[in-house]
């Protein structure tokens, strides 16, 4: 073996402790192939097992969302109308599904739909609006018993009041509203201060017009084979239909349901729902304002034609206005009962045509309002169904029909009535006279439907569906949404407090962490030393800095 020398005096030359290490000596790293070498064919196989961990990861939270919303739609869903009307509050409790392609499906049967009425009507409070939210707590107790308790807080409750409120000041409609909020709030039902209100007499037909056809199965399909409504409520009437006339906006109303938009005429005549009708009637009645009874003053008389010959009828001063008692008061004792149909369907029509010399927009059928001819086949809802089943007549009877009924029930003696339909309260038999008298001058002598038209039917509901405005504003809200979901799909997940999105976070952040774990993993670099004390290779680690 070689020796090294060193120069004396060369203390450059000196050895160091590594250079008279006889053991190790390190050389280049070995460019050998083995085993654990990277090579090209190597790294695309990593980028291969990262890419199927990505694809892995998106499957898995995909598949997940899946389940997640086949399972949502499968479960049933609830919502709550409170329908706040001028002679009582209804509230309507709903279930319903949704099926695979993410639409409504709707079930107001005996397990889809559930109603209690409580009277009286909201308006009834104005004089105390504080005490009207305590009228809701029977409805809300009512609505618990039907709602699973676990769903309470995903079902949504709304108040929409109607002509009644639509008739006070208001202020007195913010407070009566306000004292509503207020319990609706503490219900345990999903519920925002927005969702209690007064709507529109045009959304209210709007709303009527939705549930008919939804029941007769027009709705989504042709607009000239759907069915028009006609609504005669206690405090306003609704006349609603599809029309090809133009229309200035304030009575035009586009409705799109699915692919398919709806030019409607939607209009509410507030004051000639019969109720209101009816006591505007006897008002006018005691100032003397139809020629039938101005003829009478000569025998200080005011002949009532309306109310059936054989009552005595005082009519009390809380009927009338503060100004109409002070100026007619000496007419209070003078009204006389003497039914007779074709006067009191005169004495109707007079007060349907009042205004009409004001009228903007030609044709003004009723009041001064617009109103547009007649297109297509109707239904007559509410009162109009209430007073032909009270005459015994079908669904198909004409108006000539219901026209022979009220002249016989107006012309008969007012202590037979009371025999014959003893089941009746008084107040209400009534008015029966003055009801078929107003339905047959509404729809013949102001909106033009002959007396023998086969285009008019009057119905409550369509097989098991009542025909109420609140179902239709229930499908109107719930399609829409339904819609919204349909094109945000993980809105269905987003929502406040959901543990499933909690789920879907915590499963995606663990399949994040292996998918970066992954792409950080590398084989070990390994170099290669030669040791000269046992003649031979050693493969050693290459520690990272």
């Amino acid at each position: 073996m070689r020796r090294l020398h060193a120069r004396k005096g060369d203390t450059s030359s000196k050895p160091t402790d590594d250079d008279m290490d006889p053991v190790k000596l390190q050389i280049r790293p070995s460019t050998r192939s083995n085993l654990f070498s990277r090579s090209p064919k190597q790294s695309t196989r990593s980028s291969f097992v990262i890419l199927a961990s990505v694809t892995i990861a998106t499957a898995l939270v995909l598949c997940y969302l899946l389940f997640f919303t086949r399972s949502s739609r499968n479960s049933k869903r609830y919502g709550i109308v409170i329908d706040g009307g001028s002679t009582g509050t209804r509230i309507h409790v709903f279930g319903y599904g949704v099926d695979a392609a993410n639409y409504a499906v709707f079930d107001f049967g005996k397990d889809g739909l559930a109603s209690l009425r409580v009277n009286p009507g909201l308006s009834s409070f104005a004089e105390d609006p504080k005490a009207a939210g305590g009228s809701l707590k029977e409805l809300i107790e009512f609505a618990k018993g039907r709602v699973p308790k676990q769903q309470w807080g995903n079902t949504e409750v709304r108040l929409m009041a109607t002509a009644g409120l639509r008739l006070l000041d208001l202020d007195v409609q913010s407070r009566i509203l306000e004292s509503c909020r207020k319990v609706l709030r503490s219900s345990g039902f999903k519920f925002q201060d927005e969702w209690a209100s007064v709507i529109t007499g045009s959304d209210e037909g709007l709303y009527a017009w939705v549930v008919a056809n939804h029941a007769l199965g027009t709705l989504g399909g042709d607009p000239l084979k759907t069915i028009g409504i006609i609504e005669l409520g206690g405090a306003s009437a609704q006349v609603t239909f599809v029309s090809s006339e133009p229309m200035s906006p304030q009575f035009a109303h586009p409705v799109k349901v699915g692919n398919v938009t709806y030019n409607l005429y939607s209009h509410s005549f507030l004051h000639y729902g019969q109720n209101v009708a009816y006591e505007s009637l006897k008002e006018a009645l005691a100032l003397g304002d139809f020629s039938s009874a101005s003829e009478a003053l000569q025998n200080r008389m005011i002949i009532d034609p309306c109310t059936p010959k054989g009552y005595s009828y005082k009519m009390e001063s809380s009927k009338l206005s503060p100004s109409s008692l002070g100026e007619k008061n000496e007419y209070l004792s003078a009204l006389q009962s003497r039914g007779n149909f074709s006067e009191c369907r005169s004495a109707a029509n007079m007060m349907l045509q009042k205004g009409k010399d004001k009228c903007l927009y030609q044709p003004c059928n009723i009041g001064s309002t617009f109103t547009p001819k007649l297109q297509g086949k109707f239904l007559a809802t509410e009162n109009f169904f209430h007073t032909s089943k009270f005459f015994g007549l079908g669904p198909r009877a004409f108006l000539s029909n219901l026209m022979i009924a009220g002249q016989q029930f107006c012309g008969d003696d007012w202590s037979k009535l009371k025999k014959r339909y003893q089941a009746f309260d008084e107040e209400a038999l009534l008015q029966y006279c003055f009801s078929s008298a107003y339905s047959v001058a509404l729809l013949h002598d102001s909106l033009g439907i002959s007396l023998d038209d086969e285009r008019i039917r009057v119905a409550n509901q369509v097989g098991s569906i009542p025909l109420d405005w609140a179902l239709g504003a229930f499908i109107l809200q719930s399609t829409s949404d339904l819609d919204v979901g349909h094109t945000d799909w993980i809105s269905a997940i987003i929502s406040d407090g959901s543990p499933t999105l909690l789920s879907v976070i915590f499963i995606f952040a663990i399949l994040l962490f292996t998918v970066w774990s992954l792409s950080k993993w590398r084989k070990p670099q390994l170099k290669t030393i030669y040791d000269l004390e046992k003649g031979r290779y050693i493969v050693s680690r290459i520690s990272r800095s």
